[in-house]
């Protein structure tokens, strides 16, 4: 008998990870505006990254403005852990 698993990732506390380090970098903002762009409300993306991403940060402000909270989880010279909150 086969079990079928079906995920609901429709609760407003949901986390996605989100690797950028193995996204190429020419590729890596769309992926990151798409992924940011299917979050609904109170969703977050949690973001792994192998350095700080200030135009990155930069251009989501443009872009969100107040729609998008940034939140550090960790920020050292090997990388840093974001949390980008949709609201």
């Amino acid at each position: 008998m086969t079990t079928i698993h079906v995920c609901n990732h429709t609760t407003a506390e949901a986390v996605y990870p989100f690797d950028a380090r193995c996204i190429a970098k020419r590729f890596r903002h769309a992926a990151i505006f798409g992924a940011l762009d299917a979050l609904n409300p109170g969703e977050t993306m949690r973001f792994v990254n192998d350095h700080d991403p200030i135009p990155l940060l930069q251009q989501m402000q443009a872009r969100y403005g107040e729609g998008v909270e940034i939140a550090y989880r960790q920020r050292e010279a090997a990388g840093v852990i974001i949390d980008f909150v949709k609201r």
